[in-house]
């Protein structure tokens, strides 16, 4: 009797442990990277394939793969100095029949936010563009009311051709160092793959908020070229070249620290510059900056990390 009452005990006990629920396991950063990262690598791949995609299509319908201003189309910039409230919608409206491709915007003061100034742009020469806004206006523009520039279209083409001519030298003398540098095909192309959606995801988010891109924009991209690869060398050289630091994924932790903090603290900077800017111009170059930036941490710890992990795999490189 003795021995039945200790055998159901000890299956009772059994019982009690079973329905005992299993201690919850702790995320493990590591074994998840390495289950997902060639999904990963996809990831930033599609969001690569769908830029060309957008700006093949934004080329189909305007004929170039940007929004151009007057100093890369050439055209007329005037800046009205007035305090006084017009309506901007209903500026454009009234001149949209009389001026070509017309823009507008408000220039106001940094502290106060009071408006100093409106500013028109327009494809159209200055004589035109002057009539049409004194008509507007109700008075007479001159010196102390007014600022005009004036670009010729052929002056300003030929200028955007070899703005853009400069940046894909630039990429091409960029692409060659990184050869240079890693003497390995794949590495090396995860770099320039890397910069090269920075670019074309700064330039299609530009296009998507219809920013008109002058010299100072193309100037920005030539910029994220230096911007991009700094965190994909940083990262490859730490994976590649210093395998004592390490095992691979400890490595690739490790430049994901360094690079973040990097792209984030230049992110936020460009964007309370953005915010805080009242030069348009100023604002160009802050808001392609921080698109790349954005689309730098995906191209970055997406794309490159992934293609570094599997080809050290590949290689058998821990």
């Amino acid at each position: 009797m003795e021995e039945k009452k200790v055998e159901e005990k000890k299956i009772e006990e059994k019982k009690i442990e079973e329905k005992k629920p299993e201690p919850r396991k702790k995320f493990n950063k590591s074994e998840w990277y390495d289950r997902n990262y060639k999904k990963l690598f996809f990831i930033s791949l599609i969001i690569l394939l769908a830029c060309f995609i957008y700006i093949g299509f934004f080329y189909s319908v305007h004929g170039d793969i940007m929004y151009k201003d007057v100093t890369l189309t050439g055209g007329t910039v005037v800046t009205v100095y007035t305090s006084a409230k017009i309506d901007l919608a209903e500026l454009e409206n009234a001149l949209a029949d009389k001026l070509e491709d017309i823009s507008t915007r408000r220039l106001e003061d940094i502290t106060t936010r009071r408006q100093i100034a409106i500013v028109i742009e327009t494809k159209s020469d200055v004589d035109l563009t002057v009539n049409a806004l004194e008509e507007f206006l109700g008075y007479e523009l001159d010196d102390l009311n007014s600022s005009i520039e004036m670009s010729g279209a052929t002056l300003s083409q030929n200028f955007y051709k070899q703005m853009l001519i400069a940046l894909i030298i630039a990429f091409f003398i960029m692409a060659i160092t990184i050869f240079i540098i890693f003497r390995n095909l794949i590495p090396s192309l995860a770099v320039i793959m890397a910069a090269l959606m920075d670019i074309i995801g700064a330039l299609a988010i530009a296009n998507l908020f219809g920013f008109h891109i002058s010299t100072a924009g193309i100037a920005a991209l030539l910029m994220l070229i230096g911007y991009s690869v700094d965190t994909d060398v940083m990262l490859t050289t730490k994976v590649i070249k210093r395998r004592g630091e390490g095992r691979l994924n400890s490595r690739i932790k490790s430049s994901a620290k360094t690079g973040l903090t990097m792209t984030l603290t230049s992110l936020i900077a460009v964007l309370i510059g953005f915010f805080v800017a009242q030069s348009s111009v100023l604002k160009q170059i802050f808001f392609i900056l921080s698109a790349g930036l954005f689309v730098d941490l995906i191209s970055t710890w997406f794309g490159n990390a992934s293609i570094l992990k599997w080809w050290c795999k590949k290689k058998k490189i821990t």
